[in-house]
């Protein structure tokens, strides 16, 4: 005689399609899945205190939810600013990286490293402007304005891509100087700089393409 088959945990089946649900950054859509999942405990938790069965529980707490396809759109919107603000915290990273790199070029390149010291101030107004419109108390007290996150995504793209032109110029330009360690150097910043920001914009890109 064979074993009866178990019912799997309508608790966990739930969370693991909300899971599958939601691309992107996977800790912070882990950490969001996980905390949806101790909501769905307490509220079984509390059908069982009021004597309903604890399978029965289980299936009211999930239906209390709503279907996975309600809530992940929501999800998806926050898991989008979440990576905004990573996003911003990556591009006040580069703007004291850039910094240097231009400090590096200016001894050889003179006024023709400016490019990268306004880059730095891109960067730096960036980040706080992301930071301030999606955690701070303006974005508390008036809500995140829409248009944010992709403005963020787009501007670091385009942040990104001048960093890696600066990298190839600085490459090429150290080979017809005496002072090619400096630009070497510089250019390696910039290079660090496009891997940081690029990474975070093209997670970015995509969190808002599932989010729209």
């Amino acid at each position: 005689m064979s074993a009866p088959q178990r019912r799997p945990d309508p608790l966990l089946a739930y969370t693991a399609e909300l899971r599958a649900a939601l691309p992107g950054p996977a800790r912070a859509a882990s950490r969001m899945v996980e905390e949806i999942h101790h909501g769905l405990l307490d509220a079984a938790d509390t059908y069982v205190r009021e004597g309903v069965p604890r399978a029965d529980a289980a299936h009211r707490a999930v239906r209390d939810s709503g279907p996975v396809a309600e809530v992940a759109p929501a999800c998806r919107r926050e898991l989008a600013l979440a990576q905004t603000r990573h996003t911003a915290r990556a591009a006040a990273l580069c703007a004291p990286l850039l910094l240097a790199c231009w400090a590096l070029a200016r001894t050889t390149l003179g006024t023709a490293a400016a490019p990268l010291a306004l880059l730095a101030a891109v960067s730096a107004l960036l980040a706080v402007a992301a930071l301030a419109g999606t955690g701070g108390p303006s974005a508390r007290r008036f809500g995140v304005p829409e248009a944010l996150p992709r403005l963020v995504a787009w501007t670091g793209t385009g942040a990104s891509a001048a960093m890696a032109a600066a990298t190839l110029t600085l490459a090429c330009t150290a080979a017809a100087t005496a002072r090619w360690p400096l630009l070497l150097l510089a250019g390696a910043l910039s290079a660090a700089s496009h891997a940081v920001l690029g990474t975070s914009v093209r997670v970015s890109r995509r969190c808002l393409a599932h989010a729209g």
